[in-house]
């Protein structure tokens, strides 16, 4: 988009946190953040980590080889995206515990990469960039400072060279640009090179005016006393001539803004001709931590224990929301944005759940309209932001979301009245996900386009301001990942009609809504359209191939770049699981699920086989696709699982993505009964396929996972022999509020959903041998969780768990020695008990 602006992460956020969440509390044994040329590099040969071994082609699997440093595997390629003139292509590497990263540069008909040097970095294209309307210009914050380059000649003019980091940028109409450094914005002139300070923003109390004196001391020392009253009249006289001289002299810069001392701003966005600035407002009491929330580091560098700081519990986390103030530049006029134009903006949403659990302390619950809390919409994966000023006219659109997670708004604003007029509200009786919120204005235009669940499916629409809204794409399938076309003709954007395990690239034209899909890839990818609209880079993978990059021409043939993927994992004769779909006993209609078969299969043979099923993290996760799995750790233990004679199962339960919004929610106020019911029908169905016995069944995951592990194991004892939970949530109160308060709502006003969704309110239901393991330094799900449930094990007098702590591990572990130890304890587990 043309004339967007690029904001650094706000001061206060109250989902600063939640970007990860979802991959935290998933477990995620590997990661893949876009990072820019922003760090010191390094060579990855001065990393110093031991490898194992690499298995040999004919040789079985062992768990020191799939649990070592990953780098045997291939140290891939990250955060990949296009050079400004679409020849070539940017992305780093970073090998396992490196600290840094080093970053490349490779052409689209070359074979290999160029690696960067320090000195190159400022020059290299960067990603995060604005441009100007005609599109021959691209501004960029590097290392804080200000860039600008002129992309018909490729020069590159750096702006600011301080210390003090900038924080966003953006062009204005007329190509000046406009920069903000805290509350501060700024101005700089193309025509005369000039810096002007549109504003400065104080949040403090306005300095008092010279007052009169008005006591009787003070009005007998100004009587009595010349001298006094001389500096007084002085004092009055100098305030008025610089009032007087800022009125008309032209070389001052604008007047201070002063907001108050109770809040801080949590973001900033400026209009595209300068004139407005739009701010969100939040409690500066408010914190994302609470003075109870620590974590012990028991290995603490000086010998001593360290309190680490830690998120605050949703139980304890009171977001205040927050509130929108428009400011008039020009005029110097502010506007305190009301919320009455948000349809629904007092209604009482959560009456029933408040009834429910009135009732069951035998109270009654009297339903009040009352307005709610919002905020600007809070999406775990977009770049963009939230505020999306019209890039030629004085026009604005906010995403706007509750805090109670049931609606979200796009509103236009009136910016000569400060009032909202609803233009779309998308609501859910469960919650409003946090994805697929991406929006933004069509070029020249009054519409904008939005993604939204309202069908139940993630789906494209466009609106004009004030008119109807069409549907763009349509059916049982997930849309993501929308771009719109350098020309503003068209749409690109990823979905899965064919198969809700398998993603591709299509295109959509704006005026027709004629669709073409562009790639054909069968697995998972996703993709960056090139400046000029011509190409596809794509990250892709198979089930048993690593994510590389491929680059294809719109209606051309794919070619691949990369090629990291090392020869001892190329060469391995990996299994590719088969996915299914399971059919559901409880009324879900078909489950998908990955399935790996022992060596040697016999369906007929009259020893049954012994089966795990692994449960992926998140809960909002999908792993039973086509595509490499994010959890590579386990896709070689379930290929060493099959080689010693085990079925494995690995399940998209209820609550998994890219399934739509029906399935997302079906876990609402109920976590761990859907999906435990989906499990139950996964053992039967591999008792009844694939000639598994059904009294030799084990599961385990981590996090939402080992959440998962408890529940079944507590509430359908007879279900596994054994389970493991690896870093596992007991007791969703003690969870953080964005994750948690969107499923279950909060523990004041929902208690019914949190005692019947939380592990330890049925540990008394164990009867089969459990395992815990848990990280000390995880900071998502924190250590005491197990520690809780292990005390409370212990008071139910159970004898048949064990549990196994890491003192330097965080949620996702790093130390490939406790990768080891871990998986060691959990194979032991699954011989002990499947196999008697």
């Amino acid at each position: 988009m043309t004339g967007f602006a690029i904001t650094s992460p706000a001061i206060i956020r109250r989902f600063a946190f939640s970007a990860i969440t979802l991959a935290l509390l998933s477990g995620c044994s590997s990661t893949d953040h876009a990072v820019q040329p922003t760090e010191t590099v390094t060579n990855e040969s001065s990393v110093q980590v031991t490898l194992a071994q690499p298995p040999k082609a004919e040789q079985p699997l062992t768990l020191n080889q799939i649990m070592a440093n990953p780098d045997w595997m291939g140290i891939f390629a990250q955060g990949a995206y296009w050079s400004d003139d679409s020849q070539a292509i940017y992305f780093s590497r970073q090998a396992h515990q490196a600290p840094t990263r080093d970053y490349y540069k490779q052409g689209i008909q070359q074979n290999t990469a160029e690696k960067l040097s320090l000195d190159q970095l400022h020059l290299a294209d960067q990603k995060n960039a604005v441009l100007n309307l005609d599109k021959s210009k691209k501004a960029y914050i590097y290392q804080g400072n200000l860039f600008v380059k002129d992309l018909t000649t490729a020069t590159i003019k750096q702006i600011t060279k301080q210390n003090q980091a900038i924080d966003g940028v953006r062009f204005l109409s007329n190509g000046d640009i406009a920069y903000w450094q805290g509350n501060n914005i700024f101005r700089l002139h193309q025509s005369s090179g000039l810096i002007e300070q549109l504003a400065s923003i104080q949040m403090a109390n306005k300095p008092e005016q010279i007052q009169e004196p008005n006591t009787y001391l003070a009005k007998q020392q100004h009587r009595l006393i010349n001298y006094v009253a001389m500096q007084h009249d002085n004092a009055k006289a100098k305030q008025e001539y610089t009032k007087q001289l800022a009125a008309v002299d032209p070389s001052f810069a604008a007047k201070t803004w002063y907001l108050g001392d109770s809040e801080v701003v949590s973001e900033l966005s400026l209009s595209s001709d300068g004139q407005y600035a739009l701010l969100a407002l939040t409690d500066k009491n408010y914190s994302w931590r609470s003075e109870h929330d620590i974590m012990p580091n028991y290995l603490g560098k000086d010998g001593y224990v360290d309190a680490v700081p830690a998120r605050a519990r949703v139980a304890e986390d009171k977001f205040p929301g927050q509130r929108l103030v428009l400011l008039d530049l020009a005029n110097h006029v502010k506007k305190d944005i009301t919320i009455e134009g948000l349809t629904g903006f007092d209604e009482d949403v959560l009456a029933s759940v408040k009834q429910e659990n009135a009732a069951a302390k035998g109270e009654i619950y009297q339903s009040e309209k009352s307005p709610r809390l919002i905020q600007l919409m809070q999406d775990w994966g977009w770049s963009q932001s939230a505020i999306q000023w019209h890039p030629t006219e004085n026009k604005l659109l906010v995403m706007i979301e509750a805090v109670d997670n049931k609606d979200r708004w796009i509103a236009s604003v009136n910016l000569d009245k400060g009032t909202l007029i609803t233009e779309h509200r998308l609501h859910d009786d469960a919650w409003v996900n946090y994805s697929y919120n991406q929006y933004g204005w069509l070029p020249n235009s009054d519409s904008f386009y939005f993604l939204s669940e309202q069908s139940g499916y993630s789906h494209l629409y466009l609106k004009q301001l004030g008119g109807e809204t069409r549907a763009l794409t349509e059916g049982e399938f997930v849309v993501d990942e929308v771009t719109l076309s350098p020309e503003g003709t068209h749409f690109v954007y990823r979905a899965n009609p064919d198969h809700p395990g398998s993603f591709n690239i299509y295109r959509t034209e704006i005026a027709t809504g004629k669709t073409e899909q562009l790639t054909n890839w069968f697995g998972m990818l996703s993709y960056e359209l090139s400046p000029d609209g011509k190409s596809l880079l794509l990250n892709a993978s198979s089930s048993i191939q690593p994510n590389e990059l491929y680059v294809q021409p719109i209606g051309g043939e794919i070619k691949q770049l990369t090629d990291y993927t090392s020869n001892a994992f190329k060469e391995y004769a990996w299994q590719a699981p088969k996915v299914v779909a399971v059919p559901s006993n409880h009324g879900a209609g078909e489950v998908y699920a990955r399935v790996y078969l022992p060596e040697g299969f016999d369906a007929e043979a009259a020893d049954k086989y012994p089966a795990v099923i692994f449960n992926h993290g998140a809960g909002y996760l999908q792993n039973a696709h086509y595509g490499f799995s994010v959890y590579f750790r386990e896709f070689m233990f379930h290929n060493m699982l099959t080689q010693r004679g085990y079925v494995v199962m690995d399940m998209d339960y209820r609550g998994s993505s890219g399934y739509g919004r029906d399935w997302r929610t079906a876990i609402y106020r109920n976590m761990g009964t859907p999906e435990v019911e989906d499990l139950k029908d996964g053992v039967a169905w591999m008792a009844k396929n694939v000639n598994v016995d059904a009294g030799k069944v084990g599961t385990y995951g981590g996090s939402y996972g080992g959440f998962l592990t408890f529940m079944a194991l507590f509430n359908e004892p007879e279900l596994f022999q054994a389970g493991a939970a690896l870093r596992p949530v007991t007791d969703w109160a003690h969870y953080n509020a964005p994750y948690t308060s969107n499923i279950l709502n909060t523990p004041d006003v929902d208690p019914i959903a949190y005692e019947r969704s939380s592990p330890i309110e049925f540990a008394q239901g164990l009867e089969k041998p459990l395992l815990i393991m848990s990280g000390v330094l995880d900071d998502n799900v924190f250590f005491q969780d197990s520690v809780r449930l292990v005390q409370r094990l212990i008071e139910l007098e159970k004898p048949m768990f064990e549990t196994a702590i890491y003192p330097v591990e965080p949620h996702g572990f790093k130390q490939p020695s406790s990768w080891l130890d871990e998986y060691r304890r959990i194979y032991k587990l699954f011989e002990q008990e499947l196999k008697k």
